[in-house]
This record gives C-alpha cells, structure tokens and sequence, in this order.
C-alpha cells in the first residue's frame, strides 16, 4: 500500500461526508507556482487512487458472491450514494486544471497533453442532470451478472454452472455435446425477456444521456467520452469491412476442414468446439491451486519478473480463479491503484480455455505492474486499444511455456491450434458485437423483434454459413446475450479486435527475436498512458493500422504458423 501524503493513512470511505472535505480542499487550493499545480494534481491522484480501489474491492467482493445481499448492497450504495456526489467536484477539479495558467506550460510534456486532452474532453461531455442517469445505469448493469450468475443446469445428476457445463461440449460423445448444448441454451432461454427487459432500459438510459449531452445518438456519444481521438466511428465500419473481407474466409475454411475431418453430413453448433479428430477434451490443470502453479511455471519461461509478479499476487490473494455458483460470470484483471498490485477475477473449470483466460488475464496484470512507478493514476490508464494488447498478446507469447500445462508434445500441439484457430476465429464474432452496438444505439427506438431481425443479419454478415442451425433458430437469435459487455460495458469490445492485430504483431517480433520482441512488447506497456495510441503501437514497434491490406499480411502469418503447427 502506497504511502499517503495528503489523505490520512488509516482513512477508509464510509459515507460522502467524510470523504467530501478532501474535494473541498482541492477546490479550494491556491495554486500560484508551477510546484503548487504539481502538488496540486498529484493531491487529486492519490484522493482518485482512494476512491477507484475502495470501488474496485466493492466491485470484486460483489462478483465473487452474488448471493450477499450485503455485498451486492455495499456496491450499489457507492454507486447511487457517493459517486454521484463526486461527479460535480470531479468538474469542478476538470475545470480548476484546464484554466490554470501553467497548464500550457506543463502539457508541453506529452504526458500531461495526454491527460488535460482527457479533462477537456470529460468538461465538454459533464452535464450534471447526467449524473443520477449513470448511478441508474450501472445498478441496472449489476443486474445482468445477478441475472445470468444464478443459472445452473444439471448434467449427469450434478449440478454445474453454465460455464462448467460448457466443458461437455468437448466430449466426444456427439449425443453428450447435443444434450449439453440443449439445455445450456435453453437454460440461457429462460430469462431471455427477463434480460430483454433489462437491455430495453439501458438503451433508453443511455439514448437519454447522449441526448442531454448534445449528441444524436449513444454511439457518437461514447465515441466522444471513450477518448477515441485517434480513430473514427468510419474506422470502425473499415475494421469491419476488413474482417469480412480478410477474416471470414478463413473461418470458412476451418468449419469446412473440420466437417470433413469429423466427417460429417451436417455440422452442427455442438460440433464447433470438440476435437476435430474426435479426440478427448485437453486436461491442462485440475483445479485452481492446479492453474496458478503452472502458470507460474508458464509466465517463468516466457519472462522471469511476470512469475514473480504472479506470485505476489497469490501471496497477497489477489486471485479468486474456480468457477462455483453464486459467482458472476466471466473474467477480468482489475487494477488496485493503491495497492499497485491487480485482482485476476475468473471462473475456471478445467478446459483449455480456461488456460487462455488466466494468461490474457495475466497480461493485464503485467500491464498494471510495469505501469505502476508512473508518476500520476492518470498517466497509467491506458486506453482499452492499448490495454488488450498486453493481453492478448500474452496469450499468444505464453505459448512458448505451454508445456507447463500440457507434458505431452502432442497434446501440446494441439492445444496451440486451438489457441490459434481461436485467434482466426474470434475476429468475426468481436466485429459482428461492434456492429451490432452501432445499429444499436443509432436505431435507439427499436422494438424487441427489430433488435433480433438485425442481430441474424448482422450476425450472418459475419458467419461461415457451414454450421447447420436447423432447430436452433431460437437460440442463434438469442445469442447476442451471452456477451456481458453489451449489457455492462457499452462499446467497450472493438478494442478486442484492434488488439488481436496488436498481439500478432507483437507475437511475431517475439518469434523473430524473443529479446527485442519482449523489451519493446514492456516499453509498450510501460508507458501506460503517457502517449497517443499510434504512438503507443509505435512504442512497441508494431503499427495501429486495420486496412484489408495489414490484416492479410497478419493472418497470412497466423494461417502459416497454424499450417506449420498442423504438418
């Protein structure tokens, strides 16, 4: 834990009374020196870095247990009690910095350009009848993971989370992977008004934020207070052109190979995640004491100082890894900004993809690590383009040290073509979520069946048309609320994509020379935020670039090293 120096040590949020004299402060600070502005935001720092990790552990106990009221509650209190109390002070503070007289001196360093360009972004997008919209906004989000954490099947006699029952997919009994791929969906079917119900409200909540923000829709709206300064909402639509372009086919041809190597009349959706040769599901660890000791024994091959950093966040419990009821869905790395030590939240059931989310997860956590000796929180919050890089790219470079997981070359082997078929394969579904937020939220009046009309064309844009959803009509329609994101972080998921290109990039640096490839992978990384994205890319010596042309020249590279892996 940090040394505090303007907050007292033992200080810890209860209500906004307590915590409100310390904005009060900074408002009314006299700043006459460059050393007093100085003083000044590294003040406001360490009071955000207080406040961001006291919402971030509400946030973590909450989605470990989903069933204590009291916890779900702590959150909700913050969200609906304090934090809107703070969004005012917050402007208040934005403006304070933006019309001090030595802002200009100061934002000649390219780190505080970066940051002052996010405080006057966030001054032009304040408006304060906003704020009690956006406290509704993330209780209505919570619920999603209260909705969707609560779902159990029973497979065998056992009951299981969807996340463990998905492990029966693998099987390679055909009528085992058919029954599970039932019931989990029509499990997900069940509530499907419930969460139609839910989406309705948050797009009528976010329609009327844009609009009272001047904007004519959300999505130009979050394209505004998502800093996406470097790119265009045009940019987007040229990602997923590219996609379509370069991408599908190769998919295609993935879902054709694997048709005839099952060899198979018809493929079918619960055919699109076993082996191909009928082979048993990989068994990459048993449990999560079982996860975190090979990946530390995988981290420790790839880098040294990455197993290290693994092991004190295992010392500290900053991991909670074993999917079990109760526990939100899903996965994520949140960065503690006083402990400057991250959280690895995941629901990890035994499968091979398991292994791919501790590691992208991992990557995160590096990121927060090597980040940490910046001098302002600000200056560490690198943008979500940048943010993925770091782990997916882990994903890719942590192949290297697989073999912690998997002893046999074959099963090895195996494994790596999974991960890099899922590379191929991920791209369509990350652009076909994109698009569809932009139908989304610029046809903001849609009723329930124009929204599932538009998911299925979207949807098939972006499909290889190989698999037989015969039967399924239902549940291919109702397939876009599987993805958490849609409901809790609105827009945040091209950066996946824009990432994954990162990620090659940085993975065939590493191939071509691991030292040069990883110094400039942690450069990249450590510069948090302190620079514009392209720059960021550049850092890392890579390109931000999503033309047709750049996203061929990648995945020619991929499909080469998965036709070399498969000789």
């Amino acid at each position: 834990m940090k040394i505090r120096t303007f907050l007292p040590q033992d200080f810890t949020i209860q209500t906004w009374s307590e915590l409100q004299p310390y904005y009060d402060t900074l408002v009314a600070k006299e700043i006459s020196t460059k050393t007093n502005f100085e003083e000044f935001l590294a003040q406001l720092s360490e009071l955000e870095s207080v406040v961001s990790e006291d919402l971030a552990w509400k946030y973590i106990k909450m989605t470990c247990d989903t069933t204590n009221k009291k916890l779900e509650e702590s959150y909700i209190d913050f969200v609906t009690n304090i934090q809107p109390n703070i969004a005012p002070y917050d402007d208040q503070l934005n403006h304070k910095i933006a019309n001090s007289e030595f802002t200009f001196e100061l934002g000649e360093d390219h780190a505080y350009f970066i940051y002052f360009r996010s405080i006057n972004n966030a001054i032009k997008l304040y408006r304060e009848e906003n704020i009690s919209i956006q406290a509704e906004l993330q209780t209505l989000a919570q619920k999603y993971g209260s909705i969707t954490g609560s779902l159990s099947v029973t497979i065998d006699g056992k009951e299981l989370t969807l996340q463990q029952a998905s492990n029966q997919l693998k099987e390679t009994d055909r009528n085992k992977r058919k029954l599970a791929y039932e019931i989990i969906n029509e499990k997900r079917f069940t509530v499907r008004e419930e969460l139609n119900d839910l989406f309705n409200q948050l797009i009528e909540k976010r329609h009327l934020v844009a609009t009272n923000t001047g904007y004519p829709n959300f999505r130009d709206y979050m394209h505004q207070a998502m800093g996406r300064f470097d790119y265009s909402v045009q940019d987007c639509y040229d990602f997923h052109d590219a996609i379509a372009q370069k991408v599908v086919p190769l998919c295609k041809s993935l879902d054709i190979s694997r048709k005839a190597s099952m060899k198979l009349d018809a493929l079918r959706p619960y055919d699109m995640s076993v082996d191909p040769e009928n082979k048993a599901p990989l068994k990459p660890f048993t449990d999560g004491k079982d996860l975190l000791e090979k990946s530390i024994q995988c981290l420790h091959t790839v880098e040294p100082q990455f197993a290290e950093n693994l092991k004190i966040m295992a010392e500290k419990g900053f991991l909670d890894l074993e999917s079990r009821l109760g526990k939100a869905p899903g996965g994520y790395n949140y960065p503690l900004a006083e402990s400057g030590i991250p959280f690895i939240f995941m629901n990890a059931a035994g499968s091979l993809r398991d292994v791919e989310t501790m590691v992208h997860e991992s990557g995160h956590a590096m990121h927060s690590f090597l980040s940490e000796s910046l001098k302002l929180n600000a200056f560490k919050n690198a943008p979500m383009e940048v943010a993925e890089v770091a782990s997916m790219a882990m994903e890719l470079i942590s192949m290297e040290g697989w073999d912690a997981y998997l002893k046999n070359p074959e099963d090895l082997k195996r494994a790596k073509i999974e991960q890099l078929e899922g590379v191929i394969s991920t791209l369509p579904w990350i652009a076909t979520i994109d698009a569809y937020q932009h139908w989304l939220y610029t046809n903001p009046k849609h009723t329930n069946e124009e929204r599932t009309a538009a998911w299925i064309d979207i949807a098939k844009r972006f499909d290889t048309g190989v698999a037989d959803m015969t039967g399924y009509e239902n549940f291919y329609a109702n397939s876009w609320q599987k993805q958490l994101h849609l409901f809790e972080v609105p827009f945040y998921y091209i950066e996946y994509g824009f990432a994954q290109l990162g990620a090659i990039a940085i993975w065939r640096n590493v191939l071509k020379n691991k030292k040069e490839g990883l110094d400039a992978y942690k450069n990249m990384l450590s510069l948090g935020y302190t620079k514009t994205i392209p720059e960021l890319y550049k850092a890392g010596k890579i390109e931000f670039n999503f033309t047709p042309e750049y996203v061929g020249e990648l995945f020619d590279f991929v499909w080469t090293e998965l036709e070399q892996l498969k000789a």
